[in-house]
Parts: structure tokens; C-alpha cells; sequence
């Protein structure tokens, strides 16, 4: 099965004003959406980040991949590597992995609805039937400001979440709508103790739930051995307190903490240095930058080798890479911890049709039909597409945002 043409569209969303040591969340987050176009009118879907580099990549490794079988992934890979270059140092090859993972998700998506069988088999059959995901909760204004003013009119319908009763009230409308069963903060935002209050009132109103929190990196070891000090023993894992292998393996030694990261092991080349170092004990993986679908399932692999735990990483986004997330994660018996998922921030501008993916119990049941299990919504497709055009926004740029509304931010870390 041949591969005729490949599309990509560039789309636009709507975001909340949600806060991280970034900076604050725009108006629109955008994605990108890859279309595979196979023999016999087939159609596989993928979806990707939607920066400027990244659609000129996907532009670019089109007409690559165009009569090529769907199913020589690796002469599909080869073939983008080729016509993007750019040498073989690590964030060249994360750039073109990034490039590849929408790819490589929609010929996943096309080989299924050729076989018949969902994706998950073809990685090797699903280990569960049900993946769960974590409440993700993140200190967030009432709404956008006035672009012109800066004044924050009506609270959207989240509201605003700026203190422990507002990360309380956020979690108990996440848990009360999906029932979710484990949570995490995205952290790194306000002075530390504020944030320890944060989980310690969460602790307090969810008895027994897992509790996990993020700062980006943006504490002091010093810091973070005392925030892990204080919360240790009600944090089932501790994410990305600070930047760099280095200082995460300071941590593990200072708190004997198992820590999390999505910002110091992002590639293959980053994990022997983290195992040597013993700075890491748990990997969040993400296919959109660590190349698909086949390489997130061997990453599991190689974590079960080092006895790592692994969880999902996840970032603004819609239905078909949430298919995807949950497709790899039925099907990696390493990934044991509860995924990290924005869609609930983000399903009303969602681009495939509804009924196939629903969280409750806090879980998403693995999509049986063939492929993703997933249908284009064509109209949504094309609206969203719309407000890409219309926008004047290309690239994320959380502290040029923030800056606009309290111009002395400075997004360098470590901030506490």
C-alpha cells in the first residue's frame, strides 16, 4: 500500500490562561495534523506540535515520503532524515524525530485500517484495556486579559486557581467530571511554600490519591531538598525540581526521592548518562519528540532494563495524539504510572468526531476499531484550520505573553 500524498495542516485552539514557570498560556495553542493518503482512498492520521520549524519540517518531508509502502517506517524515516539533514548531533536528531512522530503515527493509523486491527496490536497488543491518566492541575488567572487593557474581565467557566483552595476547587471539578484517581500540579509558578500548601491541602481534600508535582526546573537544589523534605512522604514522585542530570541526581542523594523528568531525558542519548548517574527513576515519555509510536514502546523497554518506571509527558493538544498516547501506553507493560493528559483543558475545539475517547474512572478504554480508532471530523478540521489563518500567532511564546501584562517577568531559572 502505496503512499499518494501527504497533507498537513497547520490548526488553532483555544487555551486557558494557565500558569507555569514558562510563563502563562496564550489564547491558542496550535498543533499540526498530518494526513497520509494511502491506495484505496485510505487516510491515516497524526498529530504534532504546531511551531514554525515543525510544519516547515513536515512541508518538507511530504513529498520525501510519497511512494513509499505505509508500512517501510524505516525507509519512511530514512527518507525525511535524508531530506532534512541538519547533522547528527542530538537536537538535530530530536528535531527530525519530532518531524517523523506525526508520520509515523498516521502510517500506524493507515496500517491499522488496511489490517483491520487497532494500533496497539500492531505494537505488540495491548497489556491493559483501560490507560489512566492524572487530574493535571495548574495555578491558573480567571481568564484571559483584555489585550488592549490587561484587565481580567468574567472568570471563564474553570475560573480562577491562585491559591491552595483554588487548586482544591480545580481538582474536585476534574475528579467530580472524569474521576480521575492520581493528580499533579504544575508547579514553579509562586514562592515554594505556597506550592507545598498547595499539595498539602490536596492531600488533605483526596486522602490516599497519588500526588505528583512539576516545577520545571525552576528551584535551587537547596530548594528542592527542602520542598521533597517537607512533602516526601505524600508525593508518589517528584518532577523536574531542577534543571540538568546533575542536579537531579543532588536531589535523589539529598531526599532519597524518586524523580520524574520530561526535560533532562528527552532522547535515547540522555539515558545512560541518568542510569550512571542514578538521577532519574522515572521517565515520562512522549512520541510527539522521541519518535513515534515503536520508539516510546522500545524506551519502555529500555526502562525495564534499568529498572525505570515510566509515565507519559503530555502538552496542549487534541484527540488524535491522545488516541495515540493511549494506544502506546496499552501497550508498553513499563508505563505503570498514570499519564499526564491537557485534553480535558482542551477537548471543546477537538477535531475528531466524539464518542471514541472518554476519561472516566479516570481512564481511557484502549480504541478497538482499526487504526487509532479515531474519525476526522472534517468541518472541525477545517474551522480550526481557520483560526490558525486568522490568528496572527505562529510559535508559543509563554513569557512574551505573561510580559505583556506584568513586563517585569523574567523567565530565567532557577527563579526560588
Amino acid at each position: 500500500m502505496i503512499i499518494r500524498d501527504v497533507i498537513v495542516t497547520p490548526i488553532a485552539f483555544r487555551d486557558p490562561p494557565l500558569l507555569n514557570a514558562a510563563g502563562l498560556h496564550e489564547p491558542l495553542a496550535l498543533r499540526s495534523v498530518v494526513r497520509l493518503v494511502v491506495d484505496g482512498g485510505i487516510v491515516g492520521l497524526g498529530e504534532g506540535g504546531g511551531g514554525q520549524q515543525l510544519i516547515r519540517g513536515l512541508e518538507a518531508a511530504g513529498p520525501a515520503v510519497v511512494g513509499k509502502s505505509v508500512f517501510d517506517l524505516n525507509g519512511i524515516e530514512a527518507a525525511i532524515n535524508a531530506v532534512l539533514g541538519g547533522g547528527d548531533d542530538a537536537l538535530a536528531r530530536r528535531d527530525r524525530r519530532a518531524v517523523f512522530s506525526p508520520i509515523e503515527v498516521a502510517a500506524h493509523d493507515a496500517q491499522g485500517k488496511i489490517l483491520g486491527l487497532p494500533v496497539s496490536t500492531l505494537l505488540g497488543g495491548a497489556v491493559r484495556d483501560r490507560v489512566p491518566y492524572s487530574a493535571y492541575l495548574f495555578y491558573k488567572w480567571a481568564a484571559h486579559p483584555d489585550p488592549v487593557t490587561g484587565e481580567i474581565g468574567e472568570p471563564d467557566a474553570w475560573g480562577e486557581a491562585v491559591t491552595p483552595e483554588g487548586i482544591v476547587r480545580q481538582a474536585r471539578t476534574l475528579i467530580d467530571r472524569y474521576g480521575f484517581e492520581s493528580i499533579k500540579l504544575k508547579a514553579g509558578v509562586f514562592p515554594p511554600d505556597e506550592e507545598i500548601a498547595a499539595i498539602r491541602a490536596l492531600a488533605e481534600a483526596f486522602p490516599g490519591y497519588p500526588l505528583r508535582i512539576d516545577p520545571n526546573g525552576a528551584w535551587s537544589i537547596e530548594t528542592a531538598e527542602r520542598v521533597g523534605r517537607e512533602l516526601g512522604s505524600i508525593l508518589e514522585y517528584f518532577e523536574d525540581p531542577v534543571l540538568g542530570l546533575d542536579g537531579m541526581s543532588e536531589v535523589r542523594a539529598r531526599t532519597g526521592l524518586p524523580l520524574a523528568t520530561n526535560m533532562c531525558v528527552v532522547a535515547f542519548e540522555h539515558v545512560r548518562e541518568a542510569v550512571e548517574k542514578d538521577s532519574v527513576q522515572i521517565i515520562l515519555g512522549d512520541h510527539h519528540y522521541w519518535g513515534g509510536l515503536r520508539r516510546t514502546r522500545e524506551l519502555g523497554a529500555i526502562c525495564e532494563t534499568f529498572g525505570i518506571g515510566m509515565s507519559m509527558h503530555s502538552n496542549s493538544h487534541l484527540g488524535i495524539s491522545l488516541a495515540a498516547m493511549t494506544h502506546v501506553a496499552a501497550a508498553t507493560p513499563t508505563l505503570t504510572y498514570a499519564c499526564d493528559t491537557h485534553y480535558p483543558w482542551n477537548r471543546e475545539d477537538d477535531i475528531v468526531r466524539p464518542g471514541a475517547l472518554e476519561i472516566t474512572g479516570g481512564a481511557i478504554a484502549v480504541p478497538t476499531g482499526p487504526g487509532l480508532g479515531v474519525e476526522l471530523d472534517e468541518d472541525a478540521l477545517e474551522r480550526q484550520h481557520r483560526v490558525y489563518l486568522d490568528s496572527a500567532q505562529r510559535d508559543r511564546d509563554d513569557a512574551g505573553y505573561i510580559r505583556r501584562f506584568q513586563p517585569a517577568f523574567d523567565p530565567q531559572l532557577p527563579r526560588f
